[in-house]
């Protein structure tokens, strides 16, 4: 008679990967891994400094540059307030993800009671709470030091400042999965943000673009952070157009944050 009952090395295979089952947000999980993230990061004050101050050292430059004519930093600071933010988010998040599945730190933390979507969640909310300072800072060196000409509230400045900077946060977490080394991490720089830099109405505005380019600018999240931005610096008031781009911004960071959890792995092969 066949016996039914599994053998130890039928049962290994589950043993060894408790976390292939699916397990709902968990809100102590979830913070327990940003104040991880957030502890590790206190004792790396170079990446502090990244987050925090390159984006205000590159407002400041800017502002300087266009020193002899005040009017070129104000149309195009604001925007800048919001993409500075994204791209450094996106480079260190999508950095220190990866090391944390290169090192095995995350192949271990996946052997817990710990789901993807608690991690990813975990990863954002300690970023997303950097980004809060980042932005913070940005806006009011922009605003109130740097002489930034504003005719909408700075508050919602801020407020595209930091979706933005989540926003990066999302793309930064879900490139990683996709990337073996630190390095490859680094390259998928300009395949994921410098065609969003070219075409989100920086240097010039979408509609005049060719047809086929500003229909790709559609549905690139950073052209609608920078129409956020655009519509602060002309009306006083809170637009429907501004509340569209808020909005869409958002749902992006959403969208990719749970990409980023379904295509999460739990180390580089």
């Amino acid at each position: 008679m066949t016996s039914t009952t599994p053998t130890a090395a039928q049962a290994a295979p589950a043993a060894r990967h408790p976390a292939a089952t699916p397990r709902p947000l968990n809100l102590s999980r979830t913070t327990a891994t940003a104040t991880r993230v957030l502890r590790q990061l206190s004792h790396d004050p170079r990446t502090i400094a990244l987050l925090v101050l390159i984006p205000c050292v590159m407002l400041f430059l800017l502002r300087y540059v266009f020193d002899g004519s005040a009017r070129t930093f104000d149309s195009i600071g604001a925007s800048l307030l919001g993409i500075f933010p994204l791209i450094t988010m996106f480079l260190v998040t999508s950095i220190a993800t990866l090391r944390e599945r290169t090192s095995g730190t995350l192949e271990r933390l996946l052997a817990m009671p710990l789901g993807k979507g608690d991690l990813i969640a975990g990863y954002a909310l300690a970023f997303g709470t950097l980004a809060i300072v980042q932005s913070a800072l940005a806006t009011g060196l922009a605003v109130w030091f740097l002489g930034l000409d504003v005719t909408g509230s700075p508050w919602l400045l801020l407020l595209v400042a930091l979706l933005d900077a989540l926003l990066g946060t999302a793309l930064g977490l879900f490139v990683s999965a996709f990337a073996a080394s630190e390095f490859q991490a680094v390259q998928f720089m300009p395949a994921v943000i410098f065609p969003q830099l070219l075409l989100c109405g920086l240097f010039t505005p979408r509609d005049t673009m060719h047809p086929a380019l500003e229909a790709v600018s559609n549905v690139l999240p950073m052209s609608y952070a920078v129409d956020g931005m655009n519509e602060v610096l002309r009306h006083t008031d809170m637009t429907a157009t501004f509340v569209r781009d808020v909005l869409i911004v958002a749902g992006c960071a959403l969208l990719v944050l749970a990409l980023g959890a379904a295509t999460l792995k739990r180390r580089t092969p």
